[in-house]
């Protein structure tokens, strides 16, 4: 048998990052996600007594899902395997059930890990995968930064429970951080010396992120002045290694859907610093402009409507120019002009109408009629043109008789839309007049 070094093997761990030697190892160890595996909370319970479902884990990179999945493994001392869809085969997967069926008749649970690239290879039905998760003594746990409402594979959620993981705070990030200054495998032989006010900064700049901070702790470890045993991680250290914060934004994930649903409510609420703040976030993030201001041109039309005729105008103006100079400038100008959803409303007032009333005839007198047939059938017969007529109004029928006396348009009070509902108050007055 061949014996390993002593010095390989301590080579051997330098050379692994810190976050994989400092992994928690059990529910103590592990900080952040109280809500969930908190003293009494839903997934500690099941943890300790146990009952481990298949389950989808969801959350921001950093939160802890596989380093939480591993821990399950241990608690409940399962065969623990990290399933990659994109490297295994169907004779993979048959050897897995085959494995899973022989652990079982020895009392033995299996735990199936799934990383984020084989749940979207198995959403798009590129990996044949379902088999796996009706064999019984298989545990799934699949790790996701993504909705698994959009993301995870229907048959695969509908037999799992997901569990949603949030990024951890500050302070727990720096509880995270002292606790591998003081793990002995976090820095065997040094004595690293780091102020509480240094620890904080990585903290705010990992953004939540745990392997983020780790990976910073360690650089600036390995970059700090060494005397002897003892590294001290100073402040000019740091500004080197945090001189830009990498925001997170998938451009087609979760994240980008809550920032485009921030910026049209911050709009929506004329929060014009709000608006300024999101819009700049997401371009920040590596956002297609054009997208912003194919949105903003879609909020002009929804959102200010009527209220201001010419904000829609200032939109499109606004994507054409984003064509040629790459940002959407016409924020501020949507956020402080007036706002009006009455078209909007409107629109969808009529959209109930049409489902609860189905395929109304179009009145007689307003259809057109090209044939000598369609005339002999009264089309457009009592056809009353308004342009005509002095005050062109005419008491001619234009709705549906089953929806006579409908109101779907409501005017507000806001910019010029109060000219609009003067004009209507006005129609309605001569009909009553001349009815």
């Amino acid at each position: 048998m061949k014996e390993e070094s002593l010095f390989s093997l301590a080579n051997e761990n330098e050379s692994t990052p810190l976050a994989d030697r400092v992994r928690p190892q059990n529910l103590s160890e592990f900080v952040g996600q109280d809500d969930l595996i908190g003293p009494g909370k839903i997934l500690r319970e099941l943890i300790e007594k146990d009952r481990v479902p298949s389950l989808i884990l969801w959350g921001p990179p950093g939160t802890g899902k596989t380093t939480l999945a591993e821990i399950i493994a241990k608690h409940t001392k399962a065969h623990f395997i990290t399933f990659s869809a994109v490297t295994s085969s169907i004779k993979d997967i048959r050897q897995i059930m085959e494995e899973a069926e022989q652990n079982r008749q020895f009392g033995e649970k299996m735990i199936l890990s799934l990383s984020m690239k084989s749940i979207a290879l198995i959403r798009h039905n590129k990996m044949p995968f379902c088999p796996l998760s009706n064999v019984e003594g298989i545990t799934l746990i699949g790790a996701t930064t993504e909705n698994p409402s959009f993301e995870v594979n229907s048959a695969l959620l509908s037999r799992a429970k997901a569990f949603i993981l949030h990024s951890l705070s500050t302070d727990d990030i720096i509880h995270l951080l002292k606790n591998a200054i003081n793990n002995p495998a976090g820095f065997p032989g040094l004595d690293v010396q780091i102020s509480d006010e240094n620890l904080r900064m990585i903290a705010e700049f990992s953004i939540g992120d745990a392997r983020s901070s780790l990976n910073t702790l360690e650089n600036a470890v390995l970059n700090g002045k060494k005397t002897g045993k003892r590294a001290v991680v100073d402040e000019s250290i740091l500004q080197q290694l945090i001189n830009t914060k990498s925001l997170r934004y998938d451009k087609k994930g979760n994240e980008h859907y809550n920032l485009i649903a921030a910026l049209h409510k911050s709009m929506r609420n004329s929060d014009v610093d709000a608006a300024v703040y999101w819009v700049n976030r997401m371009l920040d993030g590596g956002e297609d402009p054009l997208y912003i201001a194919r949105r903003l041109v879609r909020f002009a039309s929804e959102n200010v409507g009527l209220a201001d005729t010419n904000s829609l105008n200032v939109a499109i103006n606004t994507f054409q120019a984003c064509k040629f100079i790459g940002t959407p400038e016409c924020v501020i100008y949507l956020d402080c002009t007036p706002k009006s959803n009455s078209v909007y409303v409107a629109q969808q007032e009529a959209e109930k109408a049409i489902k609860r009333t189905d395929n109304l005839p179009v009145p007689l007198q307003i259809r057109n009629a090209p044939t000598k047939l369609m005339k002999d059938l009264n089309y457009g017969k009592d056809y009353q043109y308004a342009q005509d007529a002095p005050d062109k109004l005419t008491n001619m029928k234009t709705m549906s008789p089953e929806l006579e006396g409908s109101q779907f348009y409501h005017p507000s009070e806001q910019g010029n839309e109060i000219r609009f509902k003067k004009r209507i108050v006005q129609i309605k007055k001569w009909h009553e007049k001349n009815g």
